[in-house]
């Protein structure tokens, strides 16, 4: 396999670099933004670091991407504030922003597919129900890790977490974000999985 950079990842950095600027210049709250763009630059770091043991499917690198831009998009505005958001709030009309769920729909739809293709390369799994099923779990389990997260950052910041929890006094707002987190999962799965082993089938055939 060719171990050189691919062009597609090069171009991919500098979007996110891009995105990571802009989002970064001027945000609403530097604290929050610290919070909300942190696993997005983990992700960048950990990726890197992993490059030459284990590259992704050119599917999965595009979806890290979407999926931290939209993580950067709320670092920037916060997920309260996000402004497209703010107007279709006013135009239907709605009790809230909800860019957060957009946020925890895609925390489930994106994680999925890279949890994915690390058990069919890694382990004796293939795809079929067992595969469908620990994905699932997986991605549900990330999605209630991140809620404990938001629960300490309010016990350790108090109302200064506000922005970072976004609950936006919706009372049932984690278990919304860890439903929204499922259904995101099972989509990713439903949608793309065929694609996905295509692509995957294809790199180890090339």
């Amino acid at each position: 396999m060719n171990r050189n950079v691919d062009r597609s990842n090069i171009i991919q950095i500098i979007i996110f670099s891009a995105a990571c600027i802009w989002s970064v210049i001027n945000p609403h709250d530097m604290p929050t933004w610290i919070m909300e763009a942190a696993p997005a630059l983990a992700a960048l770091i950990l990726l890197i670091l992993t490059y030459k043991k284990f590259r992704f499917t050119g599917l999965v690198y595009w979806c890290i991407l979407i999926h931290c831009i939209i993580l950067f998009i709320g670092a920037h505005y916060t997920y309260a504030r996000v402004p497209l958001f703010d107007y279709l709030k006013d135009a239907l009309d709605l009790s809230r922003n909800n860019y957060d769920k957009v946020g925890h729909l895609v925390q489930g739809f994106f994680p999925a597919l890279v949890a994915r293709e690390l058990l069919i390369r890694t382990s004796p799994l293939r795809p079929g129900k067992w595969l469908f099923f620990i994905v699932t779990c997986i991605c549900l389990a990330i999605s209630a890790f991140y809620e404990l997260i938001e629960w300490w950052a309010a016990l350790a910041f108090g109302g200064g977490a506000e922005s970072f929890l976004g609950t936006q006094g919706y009372v049932w707002d984690t278990q919304s974000d860890m439903f929204l987190a499922l259904t995101g999962a099972i989509l990713a799965q439903i949608l793309l999985g065929r694609y996905h082993d295509k692509r995957i089938n294809e790199m180890h055939n090339g």
